[in-house]
């Protein structure tokens, strides 16, 4: 499908009401076509052959006819633009849609302000064309070929004469149309960069301010600016280019008009009534041509909004959703990585990952930065698809389960927390917004949540600033606690939850995910030993490979890499491994 094509599945749901506004401009176009010839016959017929009782009916006639046009065109006004409403509206929606659908991979190569110039500059450039464009050309195109015939009728001498303009007309407008549509692409360009720049300022406005970088933020800005000014004096110079000569051509009618038709009067070939009734279709035929200019400048500025629009919704995403996908109400938490590999950018990410998890039990995870911790936890959530291998839950490829099933049963505190700008009660309640206050503050509890919540000023429904600003990174990670808990999960998903949170609260939030445990399986992924010590499997990660995995007991025997970062973060490592030894000789496991 064409990016045009497209665009019409949209405007075809409203061609009856299109065509209802055409006919209506059509109709108004046929009365602007009938004053000339009322005028040619008030000078004929009333000022030179002395009819003056044709005069009252002549005046009415023309006080009618535009107190209709006038109705008319109001009528057609509307239904354009409650067209042009109704497709954006659908178009929109649709294209919203479509970028909830789409994966990770999608949203880490687009720039935020590009989607946003999609939805918002790109779609009012449509609502325009529907609203506006489509029937100023058809009423142009109209006036401008029936004036043409009219003044043929009246006298085809000087209809010839009139038509040398044409091809002219014809070559200024061809060039004009090849010229324009590279620099509108640029425009909107220019347009998304702008605003992707100005959308990543607004956001990390408190870092330009923490290291006083605003002279030097707005030097950026101004390049940007500058480039999207540049963008739009460039397109700017077409229309001050062709407009001219569009106006020249529409003024060489007027040239011709008094020219060749005063000589038609004088010599008796032509009445003055006919001169003032083609003098009268003269503005139908100079309007259309001074208007060109304009109008490609609106087609060109709607073609390029579409093609944006459309080659943003055209993309489709690598993690699709099964046609036939298996659907568990509620999954029991059995998972299994079997040999898995993933790569992305012709990097290999992940190598040969293999372990299985039982229903209830509790993974940590733990590595140095970059080893694949996260990605892990995305590949089972299915945010991404492995390059080799398969990741199973209850037994069954994750790609064969329906995808939103998956997701519902997978409760997740990201590493990077999230709060929408809503109260907190509905950042928490947002997995089960219908669900009573009492469900929300239980999980606030579990999360040591509901203390600094009830201090608020209006406790539960504090609104939380954008990205939850005016909280302290702890507060917003036990927010996302209590978000993932109220969701009760077959799968909880933990990554690098408790970074923030000082030792007693994580200790008391440990306390409270070993009392759901045998609820849910529990992934928590962290750098701390003390949040993954009393896991019944961890999984130590380097470079994409689990290095070392068992608990946190057998692992420290193996004096490998947990044992190293056990000992740095405890600093009584052989003290500690002593002690285990004589207690293993006491039950005799030595």
């Amino acid at each position: 499908m064409t990016a045009m094509k497209w665009f019409y599945s949209f405007l075809k749901k409203h061609n009856r009401k299109m065509f209802l506004g055409l006919v209506l401009v059509t109709i108004i176009s046929v009365l602007a076509i009938v004053k000339p010839i009322v005028s040619g016959s008030i000078v004929d017929d009333v000022i030179t052959a002395g009819h003056y009782e044709l005069l009252p009916s002549l005046i009415a006639l023309l006080l009618i006819i535009t107190l209709l046009r006038g109705v008319l065109r109001y009528w057609s006004q509307v239904i354009f633009e409650t067209c042009s409403q109704d497709v954006l509206f659908s178009m929109r929606d649709t294209v919203y849609r479509k970028l909830l659908q789409e994966d990770f991979n999608f949203y880490n190569k687009k720039r935020t302000g590009d989607l946003l110039s999609r939805q918002t500059g790109d779609m009012d450039a449509i609502r325009h064309f529907i609203a506006f464009v489509i029937y100023q050309v058809y009423e142009n195109v109209f006036l401008f070929f029936f004036a043409l015939i009219m003044i043929f009728t009246v006298s085809w001498r000087l209809a010839i004469c009139m038509c040398i303009v044409l091809p002219f007309a014809l070559l200024v407008t061809l060039s004009q149309t090849k010229a324009g549509r590279p620099r509108f692409q640029k425009i909107r360009e220019q347009f998304s960069s702008l605003n992707t720049f100005v959308q990543e300022n607004v956001s990390g406005n408190r870092v330009v301010k923490a290291f006083s970088k605003e002279d030097y933020e707005i030097g950026k800005f101004n390049k940007e600016n500058d480039a999207y000014r540049d963008a739009e004096l460039a397109a700017a110079e077409i229309w001050t280019k062709y407009v001219p000569q569009f106006e020249f051509l529409s003024n060489m009618l007027t040239i011709i008009l008094m020219l060749v038709g005063s000589i038609m009067v004088i010599q008796g070939s032509m009445t003055l009534g006919n001169y003032v009734t083609i003098n009268g279709y003269l503005w139908m035929l100079m309007n259309p041509l001074r208007q060109i200019g304009w109008r490609i400048n609106d087609i060109q500025r709607f073609t390029t909004s579409v093609e944006k629009i459309y080659a943003t919704y055209s993309e489709e995403p690598n993690v699709k959703r099964p046609p036939k996908g298996v659907k568990c109400p509620k999954l029991n938490g059995d998972i299994e990585f079997r040999n898995v590999s993933y790569s992305a950018d012709d990097e290999d990410i992940i190598h040969n990952v293999s372990f299985k998890v039982k229903s209830g039990q509790t993974v940590g995870i733990l590595g140095n930065t970059g080893s694949g911790k996260s990605t892990i936890m995305n590949l089972l959530c299915r945010f991404y698809d492995v390059t080799d291998g398969e990741v199973l839950v209850d037994g069954r490829n994750v790609k064969d389960l329906d995808l939103y099933n998956l997701r519902q049963n997978i409760g997740m505190a990201m590493q990077d927390v999230f709060l929408f700008s809503d109260t907190v009660e509905g950042n928490i309640a947002y997995s089960k917004p219908d669900c009573p206050f009492e469900d929300v503050k239980r999980a606030a509890v579990m999360a040591d949540a509901d203390d600094f919540i009830s201090q608020m000023p209006d406790g539960y429904d504090t609104i939380v600033g954008e990205r939850g600003v005016g909280l302290s990174g702890g507060q917003k990670q036990r927010i996302s606690l209590a978000r993932a808990l109220l969701k009760e999960p077959s799968i909880l998903i933990l990554d690098d939850t408790t970074s923030a949170v000082d030792m007693e609260t994580e200790s008391y939030i440990q306390k409270q995910l070993n009392s759901i445990g045998h609820k849910c399986t529990i992934f928590v992924v962290a750098y701390r030993i003390s949040s993954i010590k009393d896991s019944d499997l961890i999984l130590v990660l380097n470079d994409g490979r689990i290095v070392e995995q068992g608990t946190h007991d057998e692992l420290l025997k193996n004096n490998g890499y947990y044992a190293t970062v056990f000992r740095h973060q405890y600093g009584e490592f052989e003290k500690y491994v002593k002690e285990l030894e004589k207690g293993g000789a006491a039950d005799g496991t030595k």
